[in-house]
């Protein structure tokens, strides 16, 4: 029996759905998030090497190794910081590079950690240089050095703190200091996930939220998902929602299709701001080159963006290139848009 459709059913979005940045729809499900190793899919060669670091730190009684993970928002590096206590059977303390303003700030959190905890610092990229200082005695040698009044009468302790396992994340990972990133025995960077590892992951969280799901459902799904899972489980939460009002409940290929096509998303997981930057850069630059800061002022959209959220994905599908000059739009992308390629020549092919 076919589905029957209504445009009424569309789905209002106040959000990029799209975007691999964390919302506050996605913190709310935690119960997605892996609770080991064994549930934590994809990144496969990292997951075996952590595997025998955590073992061997647990045999010898010792806290792991601080570990510095790096790549594109929404690979799993929060995720992974959580397995690595659940599987050290520790406590972990969560906190920001942005949020941490003071050097006391950090040594408050330091001082109330128990022996072998982990303290997450997402956006490490971002500490204040003075905070960051805190780290260096703290992560060596377990200790935090204060200062004492100021000036001529200064004067500085050393305080121990328990031994403690650092992990940082960030996706700019050449924005770190020298100093700091040496201090980490480990330094990972995740990558994107394949349409394969993707379809393992939207089907054991369409499990966890007990809605059914065919093989074909959950690959249009993820061939959509721009290699990263939080974009895939964010997608699978909206699917669910057209599946339960005009789908029957179930996570069909066509059910999937219509519900993606209404949020725009196209079958490689473009959505409209993506095809209107494209689109930006052809008609108003000839499909470039570009310069970042002339690109950001014709879209409104800050440097910063375009290069953590829009470029990663664009890049790896082929859709643009990175010159000396700025950004160009590829023959691939004008292909994809339905458009007609205008070559560095200037002579126009089909």
């Amino acid at each position: 029996m076919p589905i029957d459709f209504n445009d009424d059913n569309e789905l209002e979005l106040e959000e990029r759905v799209i975007s691999t940045r964390s919302t506050t729809a996605d913190e709310n499900e935690l119960s997605l998030r892996p609770q080991s190793l064994d549930e934590y899919l994809g990144q496969e060669k990292l997951k075996e090497n952590l595997s025998i670091y955590i073992e061997a730190a647990r045999m010898r009684s010792e806290p792991l190794d601080h570990a510095l993970f790096y790549g594109p928002p929404g690979l799993g590096k929060t995720s992974l910081a959580h397995v690595i206590a659940k599987e050290m059977g520790v406590n972990m303390r969560a906190t920001s590079g942005p949020v941490l303003e003071r050097p006391g700030d950090l040594a408050a959190i330091l001082n109330g950690l128990q022996a072998f905890d982990v303290l997450f610092i997402d956006e490490i990229h971002r500490l204040n240089s003075t905070v960051e200082e805190i780290l260096y005695s703290a992560m060596e040698d377990f200790v935090i050095d204060i200062v004492l009044a100021k000036g001529q009468g200064a004067s500085a302790i050393r305080m121990p703190i328990q031994k403690f396992t650092l992990v940082g994340a960030t996706t700019r990972a050449g924005q770190i200091q020298s100093p700091l990133r040496a201090r980490f025995g480990m330094v990972e960077r995740l990558e994107m996930y394949s349409t394969y590892e993707l379809m393992a992951i939207v089907k054991r969280s369409a499990g966890i939220l007990s809605i059914a799901i065919e093989e074909d459902g959950s690959r249009e799904i993820a061939s959509r998902s721009r290699g990263t899972p939080r974009v895939a489980n964010r997608l699978l939460r909206r699917v669910r929602d057209f599946a339960q009002v005009v789908g029957g409940g179930i996570i069909t290929r066509e059910l999937a299709d219509h519900a993606l096509a209404k949020m725009a998303i196209d079958t490689l997981g473009l959505d409209e701001t993506d095809r209107s930057m494209l689109r930006s850069m052809i008609d108003n630059y000839g499909g470039g080159p570009v310069g970042l800061d002339t690109l950001a002022a014709t879209i409104n959209e800050e440097s910063v963006t375009i290069e953590d959220v829009y470029e990663p994905y664009l890049l790896q599908m082929g859709f643009l290139n990175r010159t000396p000059r700025g950004r160009v739009v590829t023959r691939k992308a004008y292909e994809h848009l339905g458009l007609t390629y205008i070559s560095n020549d200037g002579q126009m092919t089909l």
